[in-house]
């Protein structure tokens, strides 16, 4: 499987993507890319260290000024150009994510690879949408209007679940309104966030704009976030590293977007269409392995379709098949690191003292499994409302199924977590559904289907879950500057709010 994507030959003048060019690290640490699948080391390479860090963001603010004064039009050729690369490299992409994250290849081919190459297209076409209030004369004697304009120097985080993605939500925003960026993707899957930097250099748009670093959280990622030129930081990631993120960033005043931990309720109503409802819970709570941050994690049932619910979801999650990410027959790939797996296993194993797991629960049988990080797909009932199976984020894959009985109560729990990025409500009656869109308190509320997102629509978090938007034209509130405009109408010398400082009325 290490020769699909044949990263030593293509990375090998270093990991690091500053001004225009490959660079090895200089932290003095290497770190290895492992397979998921097979457990085999894939790629080494030199971490980013400060000193790679201030480098990229120096290149990000010498390319800031003529990035920015470019018009709206040549960002939007440069970015529709952008998005006809990646859709050309489209088979290339997919492998590499696939490598290095072990997602089945189907996943990465028809769901990470297409979606970015969508969300090119759109943030291309909105690069000439930034809009302002329209101008008037509100005072009576003046003309104001709104300007929106770039911020300048961007420093973003982002995770290893979908790391050709999580690029894209952070880069595309930030230079379509005329910013410059340094990305750190996560350490352990660097391969991705690099193509879409060359990608973006071979569609013509300048070099330093985007830049990115590998490196470490504590060596790369806290000097990026608490650089002095670099003036927001966006971060996806868990909340835990979200409040560290925060602290370092308000010591220097910087704009903060976070999109941070999730534990998404699966609302299931007696009225609910039973057979989607079941097939929209397994296929939600097991993308991507589980891991991710808006994946049905905690499924409501209401009690007279609970115990059917649980046993036809116990059974379609037998069917899902775990194998070699490449097979287009496999359903299932393995989780990120063998680390990783050990500590979803742990969260279930200790749940075994007070629930019941229906299915799963485990690694996989089978020798041509055993070198890989795999966990079966797992079903857990019984558990209480405060456990920590119930309240924590597990990022594996993992339901937990609890019944209610009035729609009040089902709310009631689908809000008791600290989280509220995503959410899904299953019923037939509009008012029901109505009812819990408004009352549920997430960024995203799905009807009677889990996981789709549009590049149109906005995403991002309550609560714990964090503040601010990737994608659609909200993301612009985050990466532009507003600014009021204010035109005197009047060519009046002495104005009459004067005498509130010196003299009388006029």
């Amino acid at each position: 499987m290490g020769n699909r994507f044949p990263a030593r030959d293509r990375f090998a003048d270093g990991a690091q993507f500053i001004d225009g060019r490959l660079r090895p690290g200089t932290s003095g640490r290497t770190h290895a890319v492992v397979d998921p699948a097979t457990g085999r080391e894939l790629f080494t390479y030199e971490l980013a260290g400060p000193a790679d860090v201030d480098a990229a963001v120096a290149a990000a603010l010498a390319a800031y000024p003529g990035w920015a004064d470019a018009t709206p039009g040549e960002r939007s050729d440069a970015l529709h150009r952008f998005a006809a690369v990646l859709a050309e490299r489209a088979t290339e992409f997919a492998e590499a994510e696939s490598l290095q994250c072990g997602k089945p290849i189907k996943l990465s081919a028809e769901f990470d690879v297409p979606g970015t190459v969508d969300n090119a297209a759109f943030f291309a076409g909105a690069a000439r949408h930034l809009e302002g209030a329209s101008a008037g004369e509100y005072s009576g004697d003046h003309t104001s209007y709104v300007r929106r304009e770039p911020i300048g120097v961007v420093g973003s985080i982002a995770p290893w679940n979908y790391p050709l993605q999580m690029a894209a939500w952070k880069i595309l925003p930030a230079v379509a309104a005329g910013n410059t960026i340094v990305l750190k993707p996560s350490e352990l899957t660097p391969f991705t966030s690099l193509m879409f930097a060359q990608a973006a250099q071979e569609a013509g748009i300048p070099d330093g704009v985007i830049n990115i670093v590998n490196g470490a959280g504590p060596d790369a990622g806290e000097r990026l976030v608490g650089h002095p030129d670099v003036v927001m930081t966006s971060f996806t990631g868990s909340t835990a590293v979200g409040k560290r993120v925060a602290e370092i960033a308000t010591a220097t005043v910087k704009r903060l977007h976070l999109e941070l931990g999730g534990k998404a309720p699966f609302l299931v109503f007696d009225d609910a269409d039973l057979e989607a409802a079941v097939h929209g819970a397994v296929a939600g709570a097991l993308i991507n392995t589980g891991q991710d941050c808006t994946a049905a994690t905690r499924a409501y049932v209401q009690r007279p379709l609970y115990d059917t619910f649980v046993s036809a979801v116990a059974a379609l999650m037998e069917t899902v098949r775990l194998g070699d990410p490449f097979a287009p027959s496999t359903d299932m790939g393995p989780l990120i690191s063998h680390a990783h797996r050990d500590r979803v296993a742990g969260i279930v194993d200790r749940a075994r003292g007070y629930a019941r797991v229906v299915t799963g629960g485990s690694a996989p049988d089978g020798a041509d499994l055993a070198d890989g990080a795999y966990y079966r797909p797992t079903l857990v009932v019984g558990a209480a409302q405060d456990s920590e199976i119930v309240q924590s984020e597990i990022f594996g894959p993992v339901l937990v199924v609890l019944p209610f009985d009035s729609d009040d109560e089902g709310i009631r729990l689908a809000n008791d977590t600290p989280y509220g990025l995503a959410a899904s409500v299953w019923s037939r009656d509009v008012y029901r559904t109505g009812r819990a869109t408004r009352e549920i308190k997430a960024g995203c509320v799905w009807v009677n289907d889990h996981i789709p997102i549009i590049s149109e629509m906005p995403h991002g978090g309550y609560k714990a879950s964090g503040y601010g938007k990737d994608m659609s034209a909200y993301s612009f509130d985050e990466y532009t500057q507003v600014k009021h405009v204010m035109y005197d109408n009047t060519a009046v010398a002495r104005k009459d709010w004067h005498r509130t400082i010196f003299g009388d009325r006029l």
